[in-house]
């Protein structure tokens, strides 16, 4: 089992193409860490932004009746996967790891492989 942190630079080595990742409680919309980014992508106001997607996506299903969970969501941009991934299991709700991809060398099966065993392995 690793912390966030761990969990979080295991996520920039492990994944190719990484550019930023971060642990989100979308209950709040505050990181709980974060990893990567710069002066031209600020990880917090990202991860404060995507709390509204998944609020959205959970009150749409909610409104469809779809008795199902969300697994990940995906955000294509023209150079970027924005993807952000659930935790669910182990009585942890609310939170999501989210990762951001520079499309020109990132595998996206292999990166959401990848933030599926960092899912498994995190220790909160």
């Amino acid at each position: 089992m690793a912390n966030v942190e761990t969990s979080l630079k295991e996520t920039m080595a492990s994944i190719e193409g990484s550019v930023a990742a971060a642990l989100v409680d979308y209950t709040s919309g505050m990181a709980l860490g974060t990893i990567g980014g710069g002066k031209d992508f600020d990880v917090n106001v990202a991860a404060a932004g995507n709390t509204d997607v998944i609020r959205a996506k959970a009150r749409t299903m909610e409104m469809l009746g779809l008795k199902d969970e969300i697994e990940d969501v995906l955000i294509t941009l023209g150079g970027q996967y924005h993807l952000i991934r659930l935790i669910r299991g182990r009585g942890i709700d609310g939170l999501f790891l989210y990762l951001v991809l520079d499309k020109r060398n990132a595998n996206l099966a292999m990166a959401r492989h990848q933030l599926k065993r960092i899912e498994a392995e995190l220790e909160l």
